[in-house]
């Protein structure tokens, strides 16, 4: 579907993010503006898919060469 383009502390990067913000809603999902932990889903699926649809499109990549 799409090629690899996260790299390895890109990717730990966008999990931990991911998964912080998440567990940021789980603890405080019924304030105002809690909704907004949810954008957490797009790095940590992001990180855990190794690709990222904007980095495609701007012809970015983080991966090491091969």
């Amino acid at each position: 579907m799409f090629s690899k383009n996260v790299g390895g502390i890109d990717r730990i990067l966008r999990i931990v993010v991911g998964a912080a913000l998440l567990v940021g809603f789980l603890f405080n999902g019924d304030s105002t503006y809690g909704w907004l932990y949810l954008i957490g889903i797009i790095p940590l699926a992001t990180g855990l898919m190794s690709t990222c649809p904007l980095y495609s499109i701007f012809g970015m990549n983080t991966c090491p060469r091969k």
